[in-house]
């Protein structure tokens, strides 16, 4: 999946286990400004919310765990200025018992950025090859940024 975005700079914010709290994210969205938002899941329903209170704002998601029977798929490629980003709950990596089978996957897809949830736990490190890992925690209490500028990939973690 190709998302278009017309400008040399590009900046997401990715959420994941917002769990019916979705103000926190509202927030993160006000005061940062993104261009693009990613949800990965526990709940979808969330993320949907967003799309009401930002309507003009792209919102990219996947289902987790909690989100019941979907047709939504569970893993997602999308390319973003260039850079391909691997998105997934985590459930499916089996990720609260280690990164191996998502980090395989990352790699396997050729991946600038592997984004998962499921844990609660913030995460965000570079890997010796140079792909970015992210877990942006639960988004009642932290998120995940993702700036393109140039064609340079940089994450951090945010706190709300």
């Amino acid at each position: 999946m190709h998302l278009d975005w017309e400008g040399d700079n590009m900046k997401i914010l990715v959420f994941s286990d917002s769990h019916r709290s979705v103000s926190p994210m509202v927030q993160a969205i006000e005061g940062e400004k993104p261009e693009q938002v990613i949800h990965l899941g526990d709940l979808m329903e969330d993320a949907e919310e967003l799309t009401y209170w930002f309507p003009q704002l792209p919102v990219c998601m996947v289902p987790g765990n909690c989100d019941g029977w979907t047709t939504v798929p569970l893993i997602k490629r999308i390319t973003l200025q260039g850079k391909s980003i691997l998105l997934s709950h985590g459930h499916l990596w089996g990720v609260k018992s280690g990164y191996d089978t998502a980090l395989y996957e990352g790699r396997k897809a050729g991946a600038d950025v592997l984004l998962f949830g499921h844990t609660h736990r913030p995460l965000c490190e570079r890997t010796e090859d140079g792909l970015w890992v992210m877990n942006p925690g639960t988004s009642r209490s932290s998120y995940g940024t993702i700036q393109i500028r140039d064609g340079e990939v940089s994450c951090a973690l945010g706190h709300v």
